[in-house]
């Protein structure tokens, strides 16, 4: 499974973000995360999906790639992943008052 999630906060800015985006994931369902530069890491099972994905953030937009959940989960899978980039890459949206 892969897509791009475009964003128009920089690299730097983004990366924050989605940083924080990942240690909310961490907290809430004890996902492993990993930072290797621009590329996070995120291994762990929710709700009984397993998977394995890698964030990069790029200057416009964030690649993510990732195990495909399977036929059934996949397109839940999708939107709710797009629906929290969009919410932690809004720049309209201060990252520190995203209640979850």
């Amino acid at each position: 499974m892969k897509f791009d999630h475009p964003h128009t906060l920089g690299k730097d800015e983004a990366k924050k973000r989605i940083e924080r985006l990942a240690d909310y994931w961490k907290t809430r369902y004890g996902v492993a995360v990993t930072w290797t530069g621009d590329s996070g890491r995120l291994v762990g099972a929710v709700k009984g999906i397993t998977f394995d994905a890698t964030l990069t953030v790029r200057e416009t937009l964030v690649e993510a790639e990732g195990t495909d959940p399977g036929l059934l989960m996949r397109a839940v899978t999708t939107a709710y992943l797009k629906k929290k980039l969009a919410l932690y890459l809004d720049p309209s949206v201060r990252p520190e008052t995203i209640v979850e």
